[in-house]
């Protein structure tokens, strides 16, 4: 299947002042529990850094795959929600992440870019490099881009 790169928005992207905005609006949540540091966010492409600590390992000692998980769902919703900025919110409906390299220490970064951005979903991939740039683990998230967002959380 062919990769489409294409921007489908209606309207310009946003500028640094309304991503920076667009932030403070999501809050840290679940990022700050894990030490989720963002290095870069633009609409098409979102870049973050965390420290790996005893505190997020599994009993063998090594980062733990949920981490990993957390960390390519929360960069690829950031990414896919300033890209949707103004028009509603995103929700992640997939999550796909295969770790690749155990990781013991050290500081990592996860670069997320866009595969397909069509009217009602988005397919972002990202891909997690320890400090020489080895991969260590590499994701993709579809998300659902929900206009009608009373309807969030209701049965």
């Amino acid at each position: 299947m062919a990769e489409t790169r294409g921007d489908t928005r209606d309207s310009a992207a946003p500028s640094q002042d309304e991503i920076a905005e667009h932030m403070g609006r999501l809050g840290r949540g679940f990022d700050a529990a894990i030490g989720l540091e963002y290095l870069e966010v633009t609409p098409d492409r979102v870049r973050a850094t965390w420290e790996v600590v005893p505190t997020l390992h599994q009993p063998a000692g090594i980062q733990h795959g949920g981490v990993y998980c957390s960390v390519v769902e929360s960069v690829a919703s950031v990414a896919g929600s300033v890209w949707f900025a103004g028009k509603g919110h995103v929700v992640g409906v997939n999550n796909n992440t295969d770790f690749l390299r155990a990781v013991r220490e050290g500081r990592l970064v996860a670069e997320g870019l866009p595969i397909h951005r069509g009217r009602s979903q988005q397919l972002w991939e990202v891909r997690i490099t320890d400090e020489t740039e080895r991969l260590v683990a590499k994701g993709q998230v579809r998300l659902a881009n929900i206009v009608d967002t009373a309807a969030l959380g209701n049965s």
